[in-house]
């Protein structure tokens, strides 16, 4: 993600450098995959591969390449056809096992284009379309980019959160997390909010970096609800694990403040 949007090297706006990346507009860059991936379906493993790669392409995040030769599920060809200016004509192939098939999961540049020929042999894949994946034996949602990274960091300078203008919030405590191409989260012990938070809400959204997120209502001292206000995770992986019991604020009627400065959303 940090090589294709901005300021990366191959997104549209990259950041000033001292050298010229030639070539077109529309980069693309293929990198292997270190591990080994299974996908599963069924029950059954349907891809097995230690030879997968990274599409890097330019506004796009990161995709999963496998070579068509370790998909062990029986594949059936489709009709569907898509054409990609910078990649070729694709064609789309299903995944059996048993009973289950997973329609269209695969699609292949049979004849890529000539500035692409190392697409030749390989399937990208629609991950939510197979039941389970592996990264070597660690059950995972996605494959996570080399070039994207998060990092936590303690922070004594004072951090308040305001909604529709009144308090709500404010330590001098707080966990600064900085992720690859996005703007800084500020987590705050639940300790430091003083409006009440409700929640879990039905919403939840998953990061392959941090893990899963729960949202929380936070009702104003008028009465008033915002809902989604708030998010907390639960289990955050490894590398974020000390932003757990700690609450994140964002939305249209919430601003957060660093030492007096609002910070941009």
């Amino acid at each position: 993600m940090s090589l294709t949007s901005p300021p990366g090297p191959l997104s549209g706006s990259p950041a000033p450098t001292n050298y010229a990346l030639d070539g077109p507009p529309h980069k693309l860059l293929l990198s292997d995959f270190p591990r080994r991936v299974r996908g599963e379906l069924g029950g059954q493993v349907v891809i097995d591969t230690t030879r997968a790669h990274l599409l890097h392409e330019t506004g796009l995040k990161p995709q999963l390449y496998v070579p068509l030769d370790d998909v062990t599920g029986a594949l059936e060809r489709t009709e569907l056809q898509t054409h990609c200016p910078f990649k070729g004509d694709a064609s789309y192939r299903s995944i059996r096992a048993g009973d289950r098939v997973a329609e269209n999961v695969l699609w292949v540049y049979d004849e890529p284009i000539a500035t692409a020929p190392w697409l030749q042999g390989l399937a990208g894949v629609y991950l939510d379309r197979l039941d389970r994946w592996l990264d070597e034996d660690e059950e995972v949602a996605g494959f996570t980019d080399p070039y994207h990274r998060v990092d936590v960091r303690r922070t004594s300078r004072r951090v308040e959160v305001l909604a529709r203008g009144e308090l709500i919030a404010a330590t001098d405590a707080a966990l600064l997390l900085s992720e690859t191409g996005l703007s800084n989260r500020y987590y705050l012990p639940r300790a430091a909010v003083t409006a009440p938070l409700e929640g879990p809400t039905p919403t939840s959204t998953h990061c392959p970096y941090k893990g899963d997120a729960s949202y929380l209502t936070v009702t104003l001292p008028d009465g008033s609800r915002l809902e989604d206000a708030a998010w907390y995770y639960e289990a955050p992986f490894g590398e974020c694990a000390a932003i757990a019991g700690h609450v994140s604020f964002w939305g249209d009627d919430v601003e957060v403040r660093v030492d007096g400065a609002p910070v941009p959303s």
